[in-house]
This record gives C-alpha cells, sequence and structure tokens, in this order.
C-alpha cells in the first residue's frame, strides 16, 4: 500500500500555528484555556496547538488527555484531569483525523454533562465522509475521500512530522 503524503511537517507546523491563532482570537477574553486531546494523536496534537499559543498568547494552557476506546466509544471516557479542573471553562476538544465523527460526537457528548463557557472542536484532517452531524470549528484541511481511503497522521519528535492518504 503505497502513501501519498498528504501534508508535510513544515505544512503541518503552519496549519497547527494557523489553530492556534484561531483559537486565540476566539479565546482572547478568557485568562485560561482548556486543550482535550483525544488519545493518543489527538493529544499529541494539542500539545503541538498549546506550544504555539504559549508563544502567541498569555492565555494559561490546561493539557487534557481524553482517553476513548474508538471501536467502542460508547464505553466509559476517561480524562486526565478531574472534570472540576474544565468546569466553567472554554474548552477545544482536539482529535488528529476527523473520520466518520464517531470518536468527536462521544466524545464532545462526554464533554456536555459539564457546564462550559465555550465548546469548540479542532483536528488537523477534516475528511467530508461524516456518520454523524458533527464538525470542526477549526482544521488545517479538509479532504473529500472515498470511503476506502484511510487518513494517517504520524507526529515524530524529530522534525519528520506528516500525515498520507492509504
Amino acid at each position: 500500500m503505497s502513501k501519498n503524503i498528504i501534508l508535510t511537517d513544515q505544512e503541518i507546523k503552519h496549519k497547527t500555528k494557523r489553530i492556534a491563532y484561531q483559537i486565540y482570537e476566539t479565546f482572547i477574553d478568557e485568562e485560561e484555556v482548556v486543550l482535550a486531546g483525544i488519545a493518543t494523536n489527538g493529544y499529541v496534537f494539542a500539545e503541538k496547538i498549546a506550544q504555539e499559543l504559549e508563544t502567541i498568547s498569555s492565555l494559561k494552557i490546561i493539557l487534557c488527555e481524553v482517553y476513548i476506546d474508538k471501536q467502542n466509544p460508547k464505553l466509559s471516557i476517561k480524562t486526565s484531569i478531574t472534570s472540576e479542573e474544565y468546569a466553567n471553562k472554554g474548552l477545544i476538544l482536539i482529535d488528529d483525523v476527523l473520520n466518520s465523527g464517531t470518536t468527536l460526537i462521544y466524545a464532545v457528548k462526554h464533554f456536555l454533562d459539564v457546564p462550559l463557557k465555550k465548546f469548540k472542536t479542532a483536528v488537523l484532517v477534516d475528511r467530508n465522509h461524516k456518520k454523524y452531524p458533527v464538525k470542526a470549528d477549526f482544521k488545517g484541511i479538509s479532504l473529500s475521500t472515498s470511503l476506502l481511503e484511510h487518513v494517517q497522521v504520524e507526529f515524530d519528535q524529530d522534525n519528520n512530522s506528516y500525515a498520507w492518504l492509504s
């Protein structure tokens, strides 16, 4: 199976920076914001956005890892911080790829049990084949792909991150 590169490391960095600016513009009136990344790649992407936000803004960033069984998202969802730590705050739910929308919609449902000031979603790659009416407020790239194609993101610490279509 060949890898058709859709985002290079440099493009991922550029899109991450752009999303960070969009988040800052949206949450400019807030003192702190929670970046809730879906384990594992969504959390890595959240960390990259947090690094950019720390360089461009005075926002206090709270990172939260969201643990969800992607094969059975109806199972209990856990977070690395307590609900009291993100209650009444602005929160951005982050994942690397929005495929069918299943993972994102169940994660959104989890956070709706707690009052939030503002709730947004962000993804690096937004595919246009969704089973659920869920959208990304901030996205790096939108792709129209066939149902047989699969999008993967590889985050690498050595500046070799990329996204590909297979």
